[in-house]
């Protein structure tokens, strides 16, 4: 009795552990957040980049959508402010030294 459950216990172990070494959805899922912010950044600095001091002549129209973005507004001056340049944090993505 004792010796079936340790086979038992051994191929479940042995499942969890090809379980966890093929889970990529931690990892992806985090990439895929760590995206959905850069690509949020790029379109918030596409209408709103009068507020850092580049002029755009589309500022009547993207007020329209402020109230939308309103709540995520001062996040993101923060981080365009403390920002590094655009191919350093890329490269800092793949491990390359910018």
């Amino acid at each position: 009795m004792d010796e079936k459950y340790s086979v038992k216990q051994f191929i479940k172990d042995i499942g969890l552990f090809f379980k966890g070494a093929t889970d990529f959805d931690r990892k992806s899922k985090g990439m895929l957040e760590k995206e959905a912010s850069y690509e949020m950044d790029y379109f918030m600095l596409l209408c709103y980049a009068d507020l850092l001091g580049l002029p755009l002549p589309l500022n009547y129209y993207t007020l329209e959508i402020l109230p939308y973005l309103a709540e995520d507004m001062d996040n993101w001056l923060g981080r365009m402010v403390d920002r590094k340049s655009m191919w350093e944090e890329k490269g800092s993505d793949y491990d390359f030294d910018v």
